[in-house]
């Protein structure tokens, strides 16, 4: 079975608020999905979004893979890394900031 995959790295957006993303389009049909992700108010769909569209274009470039055909089998958030900064406080003290990065994995198959 041909698969074929898009990962879109270091994203500005922590992994917790796009998972909720990526879960709705977990095995749903590529233009279900982008539907899906197009109508979404999350700022995560629009990198779920552009990973997705290179995910597709892949398969179709890459691999010859019938676009109507296509099926998400994994939309994967991990994390990245994470940007530390200071914050300042009272009396001159400081407080560490975790501004975390999420990788964005999508994999399609050939539905038969």
């Amino acid at each position: 079975m041909k698969e074929a995959k898009a990962i879109t790295k270091n994203v500005r957006i922590s992994p917790k608020k796009a998972r909720p993303v990526a879960d709705a389009v977990r095995g749903e049909s590529v233009d279900q999905a982008l539907k899906t992700v197009k109508f979404s108010k999350k700022k995560a769909a629009r990198f779920l979004q552009d990973t997705l569209e290179s995910a597709i274009a892949n398969a179709q470039h890459n691999h010859d893979m019938a676009v109507d055909k296509l099926k998400v089998k994994e939309a994967a958030i991990d994390e990245g890394q994470t940007m530390k900064r200071m914050k300042p406080r009272a009396q001159g003290r400081a407080d560490l900031m975790k501004r975390r990065q999420s990788h964005i994995k999508v994999i399609l198959v050939e539905e038969e």
